[in-house]
């Protein structure tokens, strides 16, 4: 390369460069705001079935819930758990972990009032 030209590629590696690093930590910040909003997301999702626990042991009646649905809830989720713990994924983890809770005492709901 001459002198002129090797200016002007250490001088366009460097804007390029600047603009990596610039994307990096927007990306690291928009990461990381995910990540949180997951892990909100992983506490309060399950809760979306707490009414259907509580008509369930409230009204002791179960008649118009379905078994086999809520048990296939429970087998479905035991892979994902599974899968969670392997990945060390924390968000998948703790959402599946209550999902499983919930959704195996809403079975014993319906095999004891249904």
């Amino acid at each position: 390369m001459t002198r002129g030209a090797h200016h002007i590629h250490r001088h366009v590696k460097k804007r390029v460069s600047e603009r990596h690093v610039e994307e990096k930590i927007e990306d690291s910040a928009f990461r990381r705001g995910i990540d949180k909003l997951v892990l909100i997301i992983a506490f309060l999702a399950p809760l979306v079935e707490l009414p259907q626990l509580i008509e369930i042991y409230a009204l002791k009646a179960a008649g118009s819930v379905s078994l086999l649905t809520w048990s296939m809830f429970v087998v479905f989720g035991v892979p994902w758990l599974i899968y969670g713990i392997i990945h060390k994924e924390k968000p998948v983890i703790i959402l599946y972990s209550l999902w499983i809770i919930i959704d195996s005492a809403i079975v014993v709901g319906i095999l004891l009032y249904g």
